[in-house]
């Protein structure tokens, strides 16, 4: 999933603070798991700014409304007339939610209450952590199923750097090394001689790297 985490209140008022009326729009897929954009995080932020601006006697009028996934273009259709009636929007989706809704309504000033960080998974009560970078060209099936592109600090294809020392990173003590958990799943599973197939240099034009991408399905394209 998508993870991602709610802007400084400071900074999300200051952007609210010209308006008159700005509605929040929730996203109730990935940044609702991480208790970031979903319904409820949408009252908070509602009521929170409702105070604020009470405080400092500024008159902007805050809506509330949620969307599924703000992703889908036709999804935003269940709020578009609610939205459409608004100066502002101010969207606790992810990165890609905020310009699906810039796209949709052209004519309104979108802003996000978001900063999106990294797909991820929840790895223990309220922590998430990075667990694939998108890179275009899985090699997994190598490595035991940990990512090193993801979980290696460096990105390493081929084993650990001279840094890591009893498992953990050089960058920090809390970061496991992930080729040192990738040896001993191998280990576990009695594949440790499968290292000794070097995994030849990345093709990094399937990552970001290579400019924005695109995926058209080909029996699913119209």
């Amino acid at each position: 999933m998508i993870v991602a985490q709610r802007k400084p209140l400071d900074e999300i008022i200051a952007k609210a603070e010209p308006f008159k009326k700005v509605v929040i729009a929730g996203c109730e897929t990935c940044v609702a798991e991480c208790h970031a954009g979903g319904k409820k995080e949408v009252e908070i932020l509602a009521a929170q700014l409702r105070i604020a601006f009470n405080r400092k006697m500024v008159p902007v009028e805050i809506s509330e409304c949620s969307i599924e996934r703000q992703c889908e273009p036709e999804m935003i259709e269940s709020c578009a007339e609610q939205i459409a009636a608004e100066e502002a929007v101010l969207s606790l989706a992810c990165g890609v939610g905020v310009q699906q809704m810039a796209e949709r309504f052209p004519n309104l000033p979108v802003f996000p209450g978001l900063n999106t960080t990294f797909m991820g998974t929840h790895s223990a009560p309220a922590k998430w952590e990075e667990r694939c970078a998108g890179c275009g060209n899985c090699v997994l099936d190598l490595t035991a199923g940990i990512c090193p592109i993801a979980r290696c600090s460096k990105s390493l294809l081929n084993g650990p750097c001279g840094g890591a020392h009893d498992g953990k990173c050089e960058v920090s003590e809390e970061i496991p090394c992930a080729w040192a958990e990738i040896v001993e799943r191998l280990t576990k599973q009695g594949k440790l001689g499968q290292l000794r197939q070097i995994i030849p240099a990345k093709e990094w034009d399937t990552a970001r790297d290579g400019g924005p991408r695109k995926l058209i399905h080909g029996e699913a394209a119209p």
